[in-house]
């Protein structure tokens, strides 16, 4: 997150920036509990939606435009424009690239003056690239939302206030590399023991930490054999 707002805001961010950017996504998933819209959403249709087995139930948000106060003027982007960003690495909450990997499905969220025909229009557009992989058992996973009261900003904040956003929620097996760091990255402290003396003065067991290790390990191979074609017909 730390880059996308050096990206488009243009400076390192604080945590205060960070937890504003966090704010706007957290409200875009919301907003269909405090607003009317064309098509409102419920919080259970996410779990109806995207969780196609119960251990793949990590969604990736993205939201998009990220904009900067100072940038606001002469920069308000169509819904095409919006729904493109959002199958950019640029614009997601945790670094992995969805070009790498197969979504299983879609949640748009959409905030503002937004009509139903242009997100159709944009969907379609989306689904003719090549680089946005369906799962071959889901293949064209979209669901909407459309709510009609546009994104609110901090006054005097970073964010620029737009006429219209969209928040995605995703499930897809390119998170897997997020899982693949952290698995690196506790590697390397645990080889050298570090800071488990702090968890078993607090009444951890050491062995909870190899545990812990394998279920990562697990729901990493759980990712990747998601994202293998269920069906091969060239075999018939």
């Amino acid at each position: 997150m730390t880059e996308k707002c050096i990206k488009y805001i243009g400076f390192r961010p604080t945590y205060t920036n960070l937890n504003r950017l966090i704010a706007q996504i957290v409200s875009s998933i919301t907003a269909s509990l405090r607003f009317d819209g064309a098509l409102n959403v419920d919080l259970t249709e996410f779990q109806t939606n995207l969780v196609p087995y119960p251990r793949i139930h990590f969604p990736l948000a993205t939201y998009a435009p990220i904009v900067s106060s100072e940038r606001a003027f002469h920069e308000q982007l169509s819904v095409a424009e919006i729904t493109n960003q959002c199958f950019e690495p640029g614009n997601q909450m945790v670094k992995c690239d969805p070009r790498e990997g197969k979504f299983m499905a879609c949640c748009l969220l959409y905030r503002g003056d937004v009509v139903p025909k242009d997100v159709n229009h944009a969907i379609a557009t989306i689904k003719t690239k090549r680089s946005v992989r369906f799962v071959d058992w889901c293949p064209t996973g979209f669901k909407v939302g459309i709510n009609y009261q546009p994104p609110t900003v901090v006054p005097g904040g970073d964010l620029a206030k737009l006429q219209r956003a969209v928040c995605m929620l995703a499930n897809t097996t390119s998170i897997a590399e997020a899982w693949a760091r952290l698995d690196y990255k506790f590697d390397l402290m645990y080889a050298k023991r570090a800071f488990v003396h702090w968890y078993v003065g607090e009444g951890m067991e050491e062995g909870e930490f190899s545990e812990a290790r394998e279920d990562l390990a697990a729901l990493e191979k759980d990712y990747e054999e998601v994202g293998v074609d269920t069906y091969d017909f060239s075999e018939y």
